[in-house]
């Protein structure tokens, strides 16, 4: 990841204050990779902080921000600047899910939404990039979702959408970038150990999936940095998912809808 130790690197990651933004930002420290580290929750930041400054004797910067607020990228842009520190890996992890279907919601939570999982990642490439490509080094990861390439399903009626749009973007931004040294990955794991479900309301519902369709937040960082570390563009963790994956490929698209309609009281709560 560093192939001058001499030259302090650094990550931002988003939505680092759990699951798959904390496992992020534990492989980058063990890589001896400064963080900056972006959440909502402050409290939780400097806790994960301390524990990777104590285990990894990395600097770590803490910045509280909500994405959903059109301007956090801005000003979290800024204040890394006002700070000194040029971004040298973005991890644009932040996320969550909107329960129900869509007119469930206010318009307002929708559009909550499509800043967090769209405009702001995007925002946050544009404003980080140039300096990335000036430099000739630079790693872009966007976690996207196995829901990137599975029929949409009733319920969380924006996820699937907002997470194909992003391994799209990944492939055009890595073909973009090949001359300059900044390798993208859109990171796609499936079901994940995390607080995501419990936010959702769909704990109880998950619940009852086979265990052997799920993986820790950790598994998924652990596969996501060797993958944007080869040069990988689109890395679907874990064999289950890379086999899901596959037969929706293959399957008629009208067989595999009304595959995912049938199959989407297991992972997606009612109104």
């Amino acid at each position: 990841m560093n192939p001058n130790p001499q030259i302090s690197r650094w990550a931002l990651v988003t939505g680092a204050s759990a699951g798959i933004g904390a496992a992020f930002a534990r492989e980058l420290a063990a890589r001896s990779v400064a963080l900056v580290l972006t959440a909502r929750r402050e409290d939780r930041l400097t806790t994960l902080a301390a524990e990777l400054l104590s285990h990894y004797g990395v600097r770590t910067e803490c910045i509280a921000a909500d994405l959903a607020d059109a301007t956090a990228p801005e000003k979290l842009c800024a204040e890394i600047a006002r700070r000194g520190i040029a971004i040298d890996i973005l991890v644009n992890n932040a996320g969550y899910g909107v329960p129900g279907s869509f007119l469930t919601p206010t318009w307002q939570t929708h559009a909550d939404f499509i800043q967090v999982m769209m405009t702001a990642p995007c925002e946050l490439v544009y404003k980080l990039l140039p300096a990335m490509q000036q430099r000739g080094y630079g790693c872009i990861v966007n976690i996207a979702s196995l829901a990137g390439f599975v029929p949409g399903s009733a319920g969380h009626t924006l996820y699937g959408a907002s997470k194909a749009f992003l391994i799209k973007f990944s492939q055009s931004l890595a073909l973009e970038n090949t001359a300059h040294g900044v390798n993208v990955c859109a990171v796609c794991p499936g079901f994940t150990y995390s607080e995501f479900h419990d936010v959702t309301g769909t704990r109880g519902i998950v619940a009852k999936m086979p265990r052997w369709m799920w993986q820790s937040a950790d598994q998924v960082a652990r596969i996501g940095m060797v993958a944007v570390e080869r040069g990988e563009i689109v890395c679907v963790t874990g064999r289950v998912n890379r086999a899901i994956k596959a037969l929706m490929k293959l399957l008629p698209d009208r067989f595999a809808l009304r595959m995912t309609q049938k199959r989407s009281k297991n992972f997606r709560a009612p109104d």
